[in-house]
């Protein structure tokens, strides 16, 4: 990772109604293509977002995005009553990714995230990046749903987190209709 003064200027905030356009358009630039921005569209609008911030330079110049949905533990059980989430996307403007960036935004949510008193966190997500952050391949081997294997990856934030497996959950909808 590069050192860059940008990253010193870097303020984290929530998103307001003001930034889904700006929003919108890091997400296509950053993925490529239009399936994610759309899934951010529809987990915002059908009120599935439990977290959504934004990376913003000292210019006031959004530089990334990362949103955290709500995901329902269906097990019956302690782990029913767990606060879940999963993390998906993370996104940073091409011209800005490898600085730092979306390590902050993940680092800043999920502190967070934690304060919110959310138990859970899952990803679906590179096996060798989301690590570093505490995601566990292995931990989420006792999640059931609709993902499996060494991407999906969960990330404890409470003592109900680790102690409160194994469960079932399901996602929000707009997930089903994603490829």
């Amino acid at each position: 990772m590069s050192h860059s003064p940008l990253l010193t200027e870097l303020t984290v905030r929530d998103v307001d109604a003001d930034d889904e356009a700006e929003v919108r358009d890091l997400v296509v630039a950053a993925f490529g293509q239009e399936a994610e921005a759309d899934l951010v569209y529809k987990l915002r609008h059908c009120g599935a977002l439990v977290l959504e911030q934004v990376a913003v330079a000292e210019d006031g110049r959004i530089l990334g995005h990362v949103s955290y949905s709500r995901v329902t533990p269906r097990a019956i059980g302690a782990g029913q009553s767990m606060q879940v989430t999963c993390l998906a996307p993370v996104s940073v403007w091409p011209a800005y990714q490898k600085q730092g960036i979306g390590s902050a935004l993940i680092t800043a949510s999920l502190d967070r995230l934690k304060a919110m008193g959310e138990d859970l966190v899952l990803v679906l997500g590179h096996p060798a990046y989301y690590p570093r952050f505490g995601f566990d391949a292995a931990l989420a081997r006792q999640v059931t749903g609709p993902y499996a294997g060494n991407a999906f990856m969960a990330l404890a934030l409470t003592a109900a987190g680790r102690g409160n497996l194994p469960i079932e959950v399901a996602f929000a909808t707009p997930f089903e209709e994603f490829e």
